[in-house]
Order: C-alpha cells, then sequence, then structure tokens
C-alpha cells in the first residue's frame, strides 16, 4: 500500500516535497498544511489535495503513515520543532527539512520523543542522497580508499539575508557538515574562524577546522558572497585515504576517482544522471519513502534525525569556538545543550 503522506509547510520547499511526493507511486500524497490559508488553498489547488491550516485538525482528520515538515522560520530552523513533535506524538512518521532546528536543545527534544514513540525521524539533508555522494561513499566502505585521513569541504552561494548574525551558519551547513560526518564520521572538536563580508552585519565567511573521532581532519569553507547565477554555486568535497582520493565537484554532480596506485583517473560527469542541485530533493524523499515501505526501524534511517541533530551539534560547537577563540569539544557541546 502507498504511504498516505502529507506537507506540513506550503511554501516553496513545501510545495517541492509535495510534488516528489505527488510523483512518487510510493506515496499517497492526501493534505497540505499552512498556517497561511491562501498559501495553503493554492498549494492544495495545484496538486489536487485537501488544504489544512491547523496541525492538530489535519492530524485528527486525515489518516496519515507520515508528514514532511517543511517550515522555516529563523535561521530556517525555528517553525519545526512544534508541527514535528506534534506529528510525533499522534505516532506519525516525520521527514523534517535541514536544519532539524536552530535551537540544540529543541533538536534533542524531537530526537528523544522519536525515540520514545518508536517512530521513524529522517532530516532532508539532501547533498548526501546523491550518485556521485553514494560512489564516494563506496569507495570508503569497501576498502578501497583505505583509511580516510581527511575531508575537505567548500559550499559557496549567493544569499543576501543577513539577520540573525548567524544565519550563513545554522541555515546552510547542516548540509556541509553532515557530508563530512558521511565520509569520516563523528566529529570530536572544532576551531573556527568567521568573517563579515562588504556591508554585512551577519558572519557571511566560515573556516572550520574539525577533527573526527578517529583521529581523522578536515576542513570546511562556507560563503554566502560568492556568486551571482546559479551556475557559479560550488559544491566541493574532497575525502583523502590510505589509497586513494575522491572529489565529488560541480555541486553533487561529478565524481572522481584518484587511486594511489595508479596514474589512471576515474571521472563520471552526471554521476548516476544527475545534472542539477534540484534533481536531490527527489532523491532523498525517495530514499525516505523506500525505507517505510521496507518497513526499515528508526535506527535504520538514512539522514536520521539523531545524524542532523550531531551535524547541528558541530554548527554550535563552531559558533562557540568563533565566541571564545578556543577548540571546542562536541561531545560537551551536545551534552550540555
Amino acid at each position: 500500500m502507498a504511504i498516505r503522506t502529507a506537507v506540513i509547510g506550503a511554501g516553496n520547499i513545501g510545495r517541492t516535497h509535495a510534488r516528489v511526493y505527488k510523483a512518487n507511486p510510493l506515496a499517497e500524497l492526501v493534505a497540505i498544511c499552512d498556517i497561511d490559508r491562501a498559501r495553503a488553498d493554492a498549494a492544495a489547488q495545484e496538486l489536487g489535495i485537501k488544504a489544512y491550516y491547523d496541525v492538530e485538525e489535519l492530524l485528527r482528520s486525515e489518516q496519515l503513515d507520515m508528514v514532511s515538515v517543511a517550515t522555516a522560520g529563523i535561521e530556517n530552523g525555528s517553525h519545526h520543532y512544534q508541527p514535528t513533535m506534534q506529528a510525533l506524538a499522534a505516532g506519525k512518521h516525520v521527514l523534517v527539512e535541514k536544519p532539524i532546528s536552530n535551537n540544540l536543545r529543541e533538536a534533542k527534544e524531537m530526537v528523544a520523543e522519536a525515540r520514545r514513540r518508536g517512530v521513524c525521524l529522517a532530516v532532508d539533508l539532501n547533498h548526501r542522497f546523491t550518485p556521485a555522494t553514494r560512489l564516494a561513499k563506496e569507495k570508503i566502505t569497501s576498502g578501497e580508499l583505505g583509511e580516510v585521513l581527511f575531508v575537505n569541504m567548500n559550499l559557496w552561494i549567493a544569499n543576501r539575508r543577513d539577520d540573525p548574525e548567524y544565519f550563513h551558519i545554522r541555515a546552510l551547513h547542516s548540509h556541509s557538515v553532515d557530508v563530512m560526518r558521511h565520509m569520516a564520521g563523528d566529529v570530536a572538536r572544532v576551531q573556527a574562524f568567521f568573517h563579515k563580508g562588504p556591508g554585512r552585519r551577519s558572519w557571511s565567511n566560515a573556516s572550520i577546522n574539525m577533527q573526527f573521532t578517529s583521529g581523522a581532519v578536515g576542513h570546511l569553507t562556507g560563503s554566502y558572497d560568492m556568486h551571482g547565477p546559479d551556475r557559479h554555486s560550488i559544491e566541493r568535497t574532497e575525502v583523502g585515504g590510505t589509497k586513494g582520493r575522491v572529489v565529488i565537484d560541480n555541486s553533487t554532480v561529478d565524481f572522481h576517482w584518484y587511486p594511489h596506485s595508479s596514474k589512471e583517473e576515474v571521472h563520471i560527469h552526471n554521476a548516476g544522471g544527475m545534472a542539477s542541485f534540484s534533481e536531490t530533493f527527489g532523491t532523498r524523499l525517495g530514499r525516505w519513502l523506500e525505507q517505510l515501505s521496507q518497513g526499515a526501524r528508526p535506527e535504520e534511517i538514512e539522514g536520521s534525525g539523531e545524524e542532523g541533530l550531531r551535524a547541528l551539534a558541530v554548527q554550535e560547537a563552531a559558533i562557540r569556538s568563533h565566541e571564545t577563540g578556543q577548540v571546542v569539544d562536541v561531545f560537551e557541546v551536545l551534552e550540555h545543550a
């Protein structure tokens, strides 16, 4: 049977979620919910589904298996907590937009509630759900890359939003940190430096050093000041190991493999047929539906709430490092949130 699905939040991202579910045979999209009635009505009319304006009414009225929480709020995350907790309390599986929250304590409560209810909680960490990223991960899990020594990542886009001061860090870099963690495991310690671009009130550039629990090291360079047209956005991940090196380039599109034992390079352009970042919503939400349809246990969910929480802890550790000038222990930040 198809997974009965609703989307909470009818903005651009919520409508993107809804269109993906509408097109996927594993899902039956039945409703969309937004406190803005005109926005909910417009999305419902486009998709041929029912509009709701209150989450509790939606949960009472529809027999749902799962919901997507695609709200936004401060730093694109402050409106995620309440509808996620309402849906979890109703026993529904939930996929929430990134970041899981802009508040670490709330994120911990969301993960704890899902665990208590025995339901699946996932985050739209869509950068890890691409063919190029999968090929890179396979080089690691197969042992072909050897021991991971370092992970470097760049994520540069243009975003002129300038409030609050840590908008860039909290709104964007759950993606970056998640991909780095996906490749090398938990991050243990962080040292960060931030810089405001010309005329900026917020910290629009970040340089973040990491040490993973394995001992491997990493570096993230992020910016909201880098480009105008979308074609100039930059996302690049490089993983170096004892037997080779992989690179994911051009915003999740290209895969490169450089084995130490050979002068030959493997380059796959448009890996898996993916040609743009916009396609990642289909691969991520598609994998979520696959796992639910296969009866995956909460601990088996890829891009889980727990992983979103741990990414957020790294982001918060980076902010603390910037503010104090110290190297910050990520596990202490998470424990004391």
